[in-house]
């Protein structure tokens, strides 16, 4: 049974980030996530939690300079020692969150590099970040990005990912499955979530093509859903989408399900 978590960085934009909690404690949501948790305080968020109810399904690890157009630096050569020192960041929220799911940015390719050393660095990196986060019981999230939103993000196709996932060999290394991306770079979702089933760690819906509520556009979500649930998947759907208008007046769709 498909269970669904508010996206405070994309839905109850009507209201500051913090009210967010309570905007979607209201809708009926039992759990959140967000981009990025780096502006508050960990106790902030955490009492935020606390006093919803809310289970926190998913962060990601600290961006580089998003303003800038860095969209993580996973499999970046020469940054290393930023990565590992933002895996002791991710991993001090994910404690105080009590967050199980933290997803890492791969980052944009640089042309100073080869594809390959691209990957190298991408797999030493991603099992440094695996082992810490092993000790904590926390998994590691690798989300292809698709191409027109995002280009030159180092992985883009959901096969691609499981094919780094399987190099970088630790079993708390999952997909996150965003459907959005997926549709739009590779389609065949049916017959791709039956392959890929045994490494989806996180599952994100929005419209196709214009990401916003999952109930328009050119996907079938109840099949999705139906799909997912046949898969054996059981963690939180996170609704990372772009209301049309209001965050309240597109809600219908999920009501069902809270």
């Amino acid at each position: 049974m498909a269970r669904f978590a508010a996206n405070l960085t994309m839905l109850f934009n009507e209201v500051d980030f913090l009210t967010r909690f309570e905007k979607a404690h209201d809708a009926g949501f039992k759990a959140v996530e967000f981009l990025f948790p780096y502006a508050y305080e960990p106790q902030v968020l955490a009492d935020k939690l606390s006093q919803f109810g809310f289970e926190q399904a998913l962060f990601n690890m600290p961006p580089g300079d998003w303003d800038a157009g860095e969209r993580g630096f996973a499999a970046i050569p020469g940054r290393e020692a930023e990565f590992r020192q933002s895996v002791d960041t991710a991993l001090m929220y994910a404690q105080a969150l009590k967050c199980k799911k933290v997803h890492a940015m791969s980052g944009l390719l640089d042309s100073q590099f080869s594809y390959q050393e691209h990957v190298d660095t991408f797999i030493e990196n991603i099992r440094y970040a695996a082992d810490k986060f092993a000790e904590q019981g926390v998994e590691l999230m690798i989300e292809p990005l698709n191409s027109r939103d995002v280009p030159g993000y180092f992985v883009a196709h959901q096969r691609e990912a499981v094919e780094l996932i399987k190099q970088v060999d630790r079993p708390n290394v999952k997909l996150q499955f965003d459907v959005y991306h997926a549709q739009i770079m590779d389609g065949d979702l049916t017959v791709m979530i039956r392959d890929l089933a045994d490494y989806i760690g996180h599952v994100q819906i929005a419209s196709v093509p214009e990401r916003h509520e999952p109930s328009e556009g050119e996907v079938n979500y109840p099949h999705v859903f139906n799909m997912l649930d046949n898969a054996g998947y059981v963690g939180w759907i996170g609704c990372e989408y772009k209301p049309r208008k209001s965050t309240e007046e597109g809600l219908d769709w999920v009501k069902p399900h809270l």
